[in-house]
């Protein structure tokens, strides 16, 4: 079996609504994404002769989706009072509400998904939103389901 495994990151602020402790309030991290893929064989035509496929791209969409969440606070739908939300908005703030709780377990599931529908065959996606705490997903409860 090869594995491939590609990393990139991006800085967001978040808070855990409903949290009773300090991440309920609005701070910020280093989010760093590490993704793996795997396959049993390697392409035999072409440009990727002899690759499970071209780094380049693997590496350009893991960065496009870390992309998408840099600079950004992210909250759990519906997790802010709407005259705050607007308030926020109103200043021009980027907000990207999610359907889930803004977790470190709950982003290694959403990277996961997200590569699988671009068609890659992910193994393992692990998150850190420290240097020295990371949460991994590896898709088992979708197979297992």
């Amino acid at each position: 079996m090869y594995q491939l495994t590609t990393e990139a990151s991006f800085d967001s602020a978040h808070f855990l609504s409903g949290y009773n402790g300090k991440c309920a309030n609005i701070h910020g991290h280093r989010w760093r994404i590490i993704a793996e893929i795997e396959q049993k064989t390697l392409c035999t035509t072409g440009q990727t002769r002899g690759m499970v496929i071209d780094f380049g791209d693997f590496k350009r969409d893991l960065k496009a989706l870390a992309d998408s969440f840099d600079h950004c606070l992210i909250i759990e739908k519906d997790s802010l009072k709407k005259i705050t939300f607007e308030a926020l908005k109103s200043e021009n703030f980027s907000i990207i509400e999610v359907p889930f709780r803004p977790t470190a377990e709950e982003f290694a599931r959403h990277f996961y998904s997200c590569l699988t529908k671009q068609a890659y065959n992910v193994k393992k996606v692990t998150v850190y939103e420290t240097p020295n705490n990371c949460a991994s997903y590896t898709g088992e409860d979708i197979i297992n389901a």
